[in-house]
C-alpha cells in the first residue's frame, strides 16, 4: 500500500521519530495513523529496553512549585548525554514528571522502591478487611495480592496514569522520550513537598 507523504509528516510531528520509522509504522499500518502511533510506542518500548543497559552519566533536575506556593516536587531524571540533557524534549519531561508527583504524590519511583514496612502495613490492612467481609480463609492471600498489586499502581510513580493524558501511564511516557531522543533515560529519584506536611 502506498503512503502519502502528508501522512508522514503529520506523524513525525506527532511523535518526533524519524521519517523512516514513521513510513515503516504507516505500511504496517495500512495507513491508518492511530494504528501507526500504536505500532511506533510498541516498537519504542522494545528499542528501550535495548537502550536499558547503556550507561547513564549525564541528566538534570526539574522543579515544579505550584502557583499557590505550598506544593512543590522535584525530581532527577538521567541521561546518557550531556546533549540531550540540554534538549527542550528533555527538559519538557523533566517538567511533566515534576507535576505529576506534585499532583499524584507517588510513593517511590517502581516497585522495587516502596519501603516493605509499607507493603505489610497494607497486608495486614487488606488481610483483616478480608476476615472482616467473612472471605474465605483459602481465597484471602490470593485477594490481599490482587490489592497490593493495584496500590503499587496507585503510588509507584512509572506505574501512574499520566496526569495529562490517563490513557498513558508515566513509564510510557518516559519510553516515549527514549524512543524520540535515542538516548536511555531513567527517572532516578523524586521528592515533593507540601506545605504544612
Amino acid at each position: 500500500m502506498g503512503v502519502s507523504a502528508k501522512d508522514v509528516k503529520e506523524l513525525r510531528d506527532r511523535t518526533g521519530v524519524g521519517m523512516m520509522e514513521c513510513k515503516k509504522a504507516l505500511v504496517e499500518s495500512d495507513g491508518n495513523i492511530e494504528k501507526a502511533l500504536d505500532f511506533l510506542r510498541k516498537s519504542g518500548a522494545a528499542k528501550a529496553v535495548k537502550k536499558a543497559g547503556r550507561e547513564i552519566k549525564e541528566g538534570g533536575i526539574g522543579t515544579y512549585v505550584h502557583h499557590n506556593g505550598k506544593l512543590a516536587a522535584m525530581v532527577e531524571l538521567g541521561c546518557e548525554t550531556d546533549f540531550v540533557a540540554r534538549s527542550d524534549d528533555f527538559k519538557a519531561l523533566i517538567h511533566s514528571l515534576c507535576q505529576q508527583v506534585a499532583a499524584a504524590a507517588p510513593l517511590s519511583v517502581d516497585g522495587d522502591g516502596i519501603d516493605p514496612a509499607v507493603l505489610e502495613k497494607e497486608r495486614e490492612v487488606y488481610t483483616e478487611q478480608m476476615r472482616g467481609e467473612g472471605k474465605p480463609e483459602n481465597m484471602i492471600e490470593q485477594i490481599v495480592e490482587g490489592r497490593i498489586n493495584k496500590f503499587k499502581k496507585e503510588v509507584c510513580l512509572l506505574d501512574q496514569p499520566f496526569i495529562k493524558d490517563d490513557k498513558k501511564q508515566v513509564k510510557d511516557l518516559v519510553q516515549d522520550a527514549i524512543q524520540k531522543l535515542g538516548e536511555n533515560i531513567t527517572v532516578r529519584r523524586f521528592t515533593r513537598y507540601q506545605f504544612g506536611e
